[in-house]
């Protein structure tokens, strides 16, 4: 099994859900959301800070439609969403197969892409 601790970003008013702890039979998908209301930010990233660390490591973003996935991490995740035109901005990270090495503490943020 693995527990997962879920956090959400304070630039602006980023809302991620769900936003508690919770556990998941092993390999089982995973699916997290995050979404804001600032219509100009096009950038949503995602992070991943391990139990016992203070850093957090690049998982991906997406900016407008597109996603990058961080090289290390393109077989564990999937980055989607919507964030192009005038209306809130939605997007999920989607963990393939939850494991005991998912465990973690995941943050989304939001950005004004250049």
């Amino acid at each position: 099994q693995c527990s997962l601790l879920l956090c959400f970003g304070l630039a602006v008013d980023v809302r991620q859900t769900p936003a508690e702890v919770f556990t998941h039979p092993r390999n089982s998908l995973v699916q997290l959301f995050c979404n804001h209301d600032k219509t100009d930010f096009y950038l949503m990233l995602w992070y991943q800070q391990t139990p016992g660390r203070t850093d957090m490591k690049l998982i991906g973003y997406l900016h407008h439609n597109e996603p990058t996935m961080e090289k290390e991490h393109k077989d564990d995740f999937d980055i989607s969403g919507a964030l192009s035109g005038s209306t809130a901005k939605n997007g999920s990270l989607m963990i393939k197969k939850a494991e005991q090495n998912s465990s973690a503490v995941y943050f989304c943020a939001a950005s004004k892409a250049q």
